[in-house]
């Protein structure tokens, strides 16, 4: 089977579009038509080479579409399903699948950087050598293969441009507040940092009740948006004291749970800072591996908590159904997320901007 991919052959460089051949399924294995994948952050840092795999790859993680074959152990999903995408599959009976730690399957852990299908093998070529895939999956293309526990089952009257987010930024940051933090009734909460994440934390402490939630950004675009998806006060950090402004809003003791999603050394130490005594942090964001964070170390006295998550306590087979409901039921918003529409050909200047900070989310769609 041929198709359209976008390839990345070098950090720096941009994706090329290039016809690929897929294999075989395989008999745990499920054949995915794409119908929309977004852009984030993950993939932008595999581009401009801060994370390391091997090349060429088909990078894409935030996907939905339509299942158009299963291999012959698959049960439980059938042609023509609506899914979105997992990037987590887990082997659910290592050391830390047994543990209830999906997200630390030894397995996942093992082949992740070796951009390799979960059974350690590829299914992508290109010129007849191999081609490999990000997190499992290589959704910047119009089919991809992927492990069927991947593959989780939404509403058909989902629209595929909002069900890719839930994949993966909207459910690390509703995941964050609901199955993380596990916020408690009428408490505060702060969100530094306004992207897709963020404001997907802010609906997340929104639909956990919180009685404050305060978003603090330096785009004063992304703070509106902020407003609009639940955030009940919202701080430029850029136009004063952030801090202050925080502990104005909190009594003087700073929130009840903090959520980190900004992903820089300023936003980790101001959320250390704004977290009341007793309070909790949660770090959504991140710097590069190798890279120091210092803090004040009065900042993470006063028996705070702090939990680093990747994907917001992610069971998807629950969790991406329910999200998927929220939205049409009208709770949970993603049209607000989805700034950008383009083809598969304009993915170049997509990333461009989510570079330059002008997009939430750019979403590739691809024709019906």
């Amino acid at each position: 089977m041929r198709f359209r991919a976008a390839v990345l052959h070098r950090p720096g460089q941009p994706l090329r579009i290039e016809t690929v051949e897929l294999g075989g399924l395989r008999p745990g294995d499920a054949l995915v038509r794409i119908r929309a994948t977004s852009l984030c952050h993950t993939d932008l840092e595999v581009i401009d080479g801060q994370l390391a795999y091997p090349m060429p790859i088909v990078l894409g993680h935030e996907a939905a579409g339509t299942v158009e074959a299963v291999g012959g152990e698959v049960q439980g999903l059938a042609l023509g399903d609506s899914v979105v995408l997992s990037w987590n599959p887990h082997c659910g009976h290592c050391f830390y699948c047994e543990r209830d730690e999906p997200i630390l399957c030894e397995t996942y852990l093992r082949l992740g950087p070796q951009a390799l299908q979960f059974d350690g093998t590829a299914r992508l070529s290109l010129g007849g050598n191999r081609l490999h895939h990000l997190m499992f999956l290589g959704s910047f293309a119009e089919y991809c293969i992927v492990p069927a526990q991947s593959a989780v089952r939404v509403p058909a009257e989902m629209p595929f441009d909002r069900a890719c987010l839930i994949g993966c930024g909207v459910m690390t940051g509703v995941g964050a507040a609901i199955r993380i933090a596990r916020m408690s009734y009428g408490a505060s909460a702060l969100v530094i940092g306004c992207g897709a994440v963020g404001l997907s934390a802010v609906q997340g402490a929104r639909l956990a009740g919180a009685g404050r939630i305060i978003a603090v950004d330096l785009d004063r675009r992304k703070l509106d948006l902020a407003a609009r998806v639940g955030a009940t006060d919202v701080i430029e950090a850029g136009a004063g004291d952030p801090l202050a402004a925080i502990r104005d809003l909190t009594g003087g003791r700073g929130a009840d749970y903090v959520f980190e999603a900004a992903g820089n050394p300023r936003a980790f130490r101001l959320s250390a800072e704004a977290a009341r005594p007793g309070g909790e942090i949660v770090w959504l964001g991140k710097v590069n591996v190798a890279d120091d964070v210092a803090f004040r170390w009065g900042s993470l006295m006063g028996e705070k908590r702090i939990r680093r998550s990747s994907y917001g306590g992610a069971r998807p087979q629950r969790d991406f159904p329910l999200l998927a409901q929220a939205y049409l039921d009208g709770t949970l918003k993603l049209d607000e997320l989805v700034s950008r529409r383009i083809a598969l050909e304009e993915i170049n200047d997509g990333f461009a901007a989510l570079k330059r900070g002008e997009v939430v989310r750019a979403v590739v769609t691809f024709d019906a």
